[in-house]
């Protein structure tokens, strides 16, 4: 029995190690590309650049490491059923119950390896990540400023930018939510910005636009106005506070304590985001588990050689499970169920699917 644990561990390590290998370097591609446009375009420094590259690493580990887990199992166990040593395995005598205790035990230790990156390695991660590009924007604000994506980094306002050549842009949108009244949105076709170091600003003069203004007389109304030009402050300080930890940033002991904290002070709004992230980790630990138990039966049962239908059948497995969880944390976020109970599902789901596939596996 023991030459056949090693065997069938073997048989999961190589497709193990090469699926994180090829799944980490295809989810860091779509970021070298942004980060080497940093450099090239935008002068932040190499060293910079590479220490954010280093940083992705683990963040990407939550989901690259269950998703390896199970296309090895697939794809190693797929091939043992195609050579027929499946068979051969239980002709001996072998049930396929003791043929999963390997997988059991390796699912668990990965576990909670998972567990401790979701509850240390990834928020430290995160928090440094925070921080560099933190420092990175005071020394060179304009690399903040990126073209087709929701700009957040700037308290009281989002940012969206279509185009940018130099020091000028062109149909720039921003939304600034008002604590009375709703969002003021001001739409320009074109601007610049100039950078005040002295009072760690950067200005936006914008051009050719529109603004939705307070009505004085009925603050929950807005009224367009049309301008020629508008000048835009964006506050760099709030950079600098490296103190304050967003949820993902936090370890499970600061969201616990976080929780504590708000609890008494009715926050609920604020309580939802720690909970869901709180749960999701906890709950998203237990994938690798999930994946691996679930690969077993499935190679098995459908007994097909080919590589790309195994990945096929892995992603879709993937998918069901991501898209599950990512409803889950949607609810939860909004409040409408408790996270404690609906961040389960993914994984009940999948354990039920592990039970009915295992039950058919009885059966053949």
């Amino acid at each position: 029995m023991r030459i056949l644990r090693n065997y069938i561990l073997k048989e999961c390590v190589i497709p193990f190690a090469l699926s994180l290998g090829v799944l980490s370097c295809v989810f860091l591609l779509g970021y070298t590309v942004k980060l080497t446009h940093l450099v090239i375009n935008k002068g932040v420094a190499l060293a910079a650049v590479g220490k954010i590259f280093l940083l992705l690493i683990p963040l990407l580990l939550t989901y690259t490491l269950p998703f390896a887990c199970l296309i090895a199992v697939i794809m190693a166990f797929s091939r043992l059923s195609a050579d027929n040593e499946i068979i051969a395995i239980r002709a001996s005598g072998i049930r396929l119950k003791a043929l999963s205790m390997p997988l059991w035990v390796a699912g668990i230790i990965l576990s909670l390896l998972t567990f401790h990156l979701n509850d240390t390695v990834i928020p430290r991660a995160h928090y440094e990540m925070k921080k560099l590009q933190g420092r990175l924007g005071l020394q060179n604000p304009d690399a903040l400023l990126e073209p087709g994506v929701f700009i957040t980094d700037f308290p009281g306002q989002t940012i969206f930018i279509h185009r940018i050549e130099g020091n000028t842009f062109y149909n720039i949108t921003i939304w600034q939510p008002q604590n009375n009244g709703p969002t003021r949105t001001i739409v320009a076709k074109r601007g610049e910005f100039t950078q005040v170091p002295e009072r760690r600003e950067l200005i936006l003069k914008l051009i050719d636009g529109t603004s939705d203004e307070s009505d004085l007389q009925h603050p929950d109304t807005f009224y367009k106005l049309n301008f020629q030009t508008l000048f835009v402050t964006l506050d760099l300080s709030a950079l600098q506070q490296e103190g304050a930890k967003k949820p993902k940033s936090m370890t499970i002991h600061e969201l616990v304590a976080e929780i504590h904290r708000l609890e008494p002070l009715l926050k609920v709004d604020d309580i939802y985001p720690l909970e869901t992230e709180l749960y999701r980790r906890v709950t998203w630990s237990f994938a690798p588990l999930v994946f691996i138990l679930i690969g077993f039966p499935l190679a098995v049962i459908t007994n097909r050689r080919e590589k790309s239908a195994n990945i096929v059948i892995a992603i879709f497995c993937a998918a069901v499970y991501y898209l599950l969880s990512l409803g889950a944390q949607g609810l939860s976020m909004e409040g409408q169920l408790a996270a404690k109970y609906i961040l389960w599902i993914p994984n009940l789901t999948g354990f039920l699917a592990i039970l009915i596939l295992n039950r058919k596996l009885c059966v053949s």
